[in-house]
Formats: C-alpha cells, sequence, structure tokens
C-alpha cells in the first residue's frame, strides 16, 4: 500500500475556501459573516438546508456561496443522500498544496483547495433517544458524508481546519481576526483531535443502538 508521508508544510494557513454543511445551525449567523468581513474573497461551498440558511444569512453578498452541485457538476441524490461524495471535493480536502502532483490533479480537475470544513452530523443519538424512535428513523439518521468530510479534514490538518462544534466558532473567529486571516497548524491539530473524538463517538452510538436491537424488531419494521 502506498503511504503519502509530508516533511514540510506551512504552519499558517489562509482560509480562502470553506465547506459548510451542518445539521446544527447555531452560531452559523456569526461565523460566516465573520468569515467574509475578515476575508471579504472568502468562498463558502454548501449544500441542502445549510445552502438556503446561508443564503438568508449572507442576503446581498450570497455572491460569495457557492452550491456544491455547481462546484461538483452533480445534482444532489434524491432525499439529499449523496451530496459531497465527490472526487473534486474529497481532492480539495486532502490535496496537498505544496505537492506539485497534488497541485496539477486540481488543476485538471479545476478543484480548489478547501481550507476549512464546517460540519455537525445528523442528530443520530437525539432521534433514538425520542419516545416515537423507529429503527427506520434511526437508519434515516445515520450520517455519511458528514463524517466521512469530517474525518478527511481531519486526516489533512497539516493544512485543514476541521470545525465541528459551534462552541469553537467564536475562538476561530478571534485567531482569524488577529491573523489577518490565518489559521495556526495549532489550532488546526486541536480541532482535528476534537473532530476524530466526535466521529468515534457518532459511531459507538450507532454501534450501541443497532446491537441493542433483535433482528425481529428491525424485521418487524418493515414490509415485504
Amino acid at each position: 500500500m502506498a503511504v503519502n508521508f509530508v516533511q514540510r508544510i506551512d504552519e499558517g494557513v489562509k482560509v480562502q475556501n470553506v465547506l459548510a454543511s451542518v445539521s446544527d445551525k447555531t452560531g452559523l449567523d456569526r461565523l460566516i459573516p465573520a468569515l467574509l468581513k475578515i476575508n471579504p474573497g472568502v468562498r463558502i461551498y454548501s449544500t441542502g438546508g445549510t445552502f438556503s440558511a446561508l443564503q438568508e444569512i449572507l442576503g446581498k453578498e450570497s455572491q460569495n456561496l457557492v452550491s456544491v452541485s455547481d462546484y461538483t457538476g452533480q445534482p444532489e441524490m434524491q432525499g439529499g443522500l449523496v451530496k459531497t461524495l465527490d472526487f473534486k471535493i474529497y481532492l480539495g480536502l486532502l490535496s496537498e498544496t505544496y505537492n506539485p502532483a497534488h497541485a496539477d490533479d486540481l488543476r485538471r480537475t479545476q478543484g480548489l483547495p478547501i481550507d476549512m470544513v464546517v460540519v455537525n452530523l445528523y442528530p443520530f443519538a437525539q432521534t433514538v433517544a425520542r419516545p416515537d424512535a423507529t429503527p427506520e428513523k434511526a437508519r434515516a439518521n445515520i450520517d455519511i458524508g458528514g463524517p466521512c468530510m469530517v474525518r478527511a479534514s481531519a486526516k489533512n490538518f497539516l493544512r485543514v481546519a476541521s470545525v465541528t462544534d459551534p462552541a469553537d466558532y467564536d475562538g476561530v473567529i478571534r485567531e482569524l481576526e488577529a491573523g489577518k486571516g490565518i489559521l495556526s497548524l495549532k489550532t488546526r491539530f486541536s480541532l482535528a483531535q476534537k473532530a476524530f473524538a466526535h466521529t468515534a463517538a457518532y459511531d459507538t452510538a450507532i454501534a450501541t443502538y443497532l446491537k441493542g436491537k433483535s433482528f425481529d424488531i428491525i424485521k418487524a419494521c418493515y414490509q415485504f
């Protein structure tokens, strides 16, 4: 198996391309306008309900907002089942811009390096805790694209900030303001630590729920 090892990186990364796709939209009205104020040229790529929410938040500044479907050239799958699982997205998340081969890939696909991901996941734990929870409601609330984006961006903390908790928005804003739009390696690493803990807890909640259900309970939910 070929593994890509990196030795030299940039300590600070200017945030110019942001991918935002959140279930919990708390704090977006603070974070996204602040990013635009710090760097008026920043581009926000978004999907579905998050895209609609950002259109309302940004108003006349919506020219900085880009639909992921427009960026990738692929429409969302019915029901929003596939929105961000696209080569062009993951090229932007995992590329090391200081790697000439990766830079060539970005040029070849007309892709852009994504510098920050703002993602939180479908509310699986909250869904299964409700009195009316069913196995089908639980299954529908298993997020696929979100954890993939979080893991990819967190893996590439050498260049990408993986922001998964609205409680971190204010700290990110303060650092970007002080650094003229640049985020440090220390912060990117701290966010990566939190991001992997987030996806681990999410998968544990799903595994625990499924382990507690018998096949007969699952089978009874569906018609044959």
